[in-house]
């Protein structure tokens, strides 16, 4: 009997508590929570009606909603202007640092182009080069060239900002790339920009995503330059049409609509990231192992 319950003992099933992955998995629970919790606080706000925004304790999940706060947007204001004009600003920005950074990434690297390691410092140090202090010298070169109020005034400064930035992890992605591909395709008549368009640039679809996402997201949260170079109600971004919601009155806070306004400017973003999750995880994780 001796034996046989020490056997049965061996064989049942140990059953304990592993303290490191409560502790992993509480922190994980954390970090969410640190930086979902102002997003969900945003969406909450959005929905609450005034009596319960203004209401001290505060009241985090209301029992009343609304939809007011995001009528008010489309109905006192041109809401859908604003977002045509993120989206027009932000794609073009975007399609040119592409078009215009993939062609140079790929000359650096695959080239022999004279002043080579000059024009990569100079690369670098452009795209180190804080924006804002280019903010003098392109409004007297905007002022000079008429463009106030034209979306060139905003397309031009966002390409030209992320345009280093794109040059150089496209770069660092076509270095990792075999010549062999290349080589064959050069001795089968291929051009240097056929060899790019045909066999380069459909093997790092998942760097030109990343970038390409980072160009966008970059365009479509500035502020700045927005505000300075566009005065026309019409031809506003979202984070300057945001920024100027004003309430009924002069001590009035719109915080409902403020709220909303924020929620319907950041979910293209979001919604943007998650289509395209897949591609962006690979071309962050490509360079991570090479061989």
């Amino acid at each position: 009997m001796s034996q046989a319950t020490q056997t049965s003992d061996k064989s049942a099933p140990q059953v304990g508590i592993s303290w490191g992955k409560i502790i992993l998995y509480g922190a994980i629970f954390l970090i969410v929570a640190y930086c979902l919790g102002p997003v969900l606080w945003q969406l909450l706000t959005s929905f609450k009606v005034n009596e319960d925004i203004e209401t001290i304790p505060n009241v985090y999940f209301p029992t009343r909603y609304t939809l007011g706060h995001y009528q008010q947007l489309f109905i006192r204001r041109p809401f859908l202007w604003y977002l045509f004009n993120s989206a027009f600003v932000s794609i073009s920005s975007t399609v040119l640092c592409l078009g215009i950074g993939a062609p140079a990434a790929y000359a650096l690297t695959r080239l022999k182009l004279p002043g080579e390691r000059i024009i990569l410092i100079g690369v670098l140090v452009v795209t180190l080069f804080p924006y804002i202090l280019l903010f003098l010298g392109l409004l007297e070169t905007i002022k000079t060239l008429g463009l106030g109020n034209n979306y060139l005034a905003l397309i031009v400064p966002y390409t030209a900002k992320n345009l280093p930035l794109t040059i150089l992890v496209l770069r660092s992605f076509f270095k990792q790339l075999p010549t062999d591909l290349e080589d064959m395709a050069k001795v089968d008549g291929y051009k240097t920009w056929q060899i790019l368009l045909k066999i380069v640039l459909p093997l790092t679809v998942p760097a030109l995503v990343t970038t390409g996402i980072l160009a966008f997201i970059f365009a479509w949260n500035e502020f700045l330059f927005a505000l300075t170079f566009i005065t026309e109600e019409t031809m506003k971004t979202i984070p300057v049409a945001v920024s100027q919601i004003s309430g009924a009155t002069q001590f009035e806070t719109p915080y409902g609509p403020l709220a909303a306004a924020t929620i319907l400017g950041t979910l293209p973003l979001i919604v943007l990231v998650l289509f395209f999750q897949r591609k962006i995880v690979q071309g962050l994780t490509a360079g991570a192992v090479k061989g």
